[in-house]
């Protein structure tokens, strides 16, 4: 596994939210994006960091802060996250995992002494013009929202 650092330009990709509706990140330029990587769909740690950044979308949104949530799960379980937890802002279904490869955010990972590949917990602010301007990877899913807020608040 190797993450792209700030610096490197976010690599495009187009996937389809939890309403099957395509989302292209080149589309938003102009905007700043967080892309944040989770590894599934309604378990605890991803249903705290999710719901943390749902309560501060609005001052994301304000400083002009889209969020792009990255699992892969399918579309239809992603729309029942999204409606069970009120989540406020689109979640990508990456089921080949092609987009966390291409940031980096794929491989070996351990759990209760087992190992498989799968999504490291990662996110990437990425500026107007499509430039990795930061990533995060030093939080915990209970404060990656205020982690974020605060660096985007400089």
């Amino acid at each position: 596994m190797n993450p792209l650092s700030a610096g490197a330009m976010a690599p495009d990709f187009t996937l389809q939210d939890q309403d099957g509706q395509p989302v292209r990140l080149s589309d938003l330029r102009g905007k700043k994006v967080l892309v944040y990587f989770y590894p599934k769909a309604m378990t605890p740690g991803c249903t705290t960091q999710a719901c943390g950044l749902r309560d501060v979308n609005a001052e994301l949104a304000a400083l002009n802060v889209e969020v792009l949530a990255i699992s892969p799960d399918a579309s239809t379980r992603l729309k029942k996250f999204a409606q069970r937890d009120s989540l406020n802002f689109r979640l990508l279904s990456d089921e080949d995992h092609a987009v966390a490869d291409a940031f980096g955010v794929w491989g070996p990972k351990k759990f209760m002494g087992k190992e498989y590949d799968g999504i490291h917990r990662l996110s990437f602010l990425i500026d107007e013009e499509g430039k990795i301007v930061h990533r995060f990877d030093k939080f915990k899913t209970s404060n990656h929202h205020q982690v974020v807020l605060d660096f985007v608040k400089g």
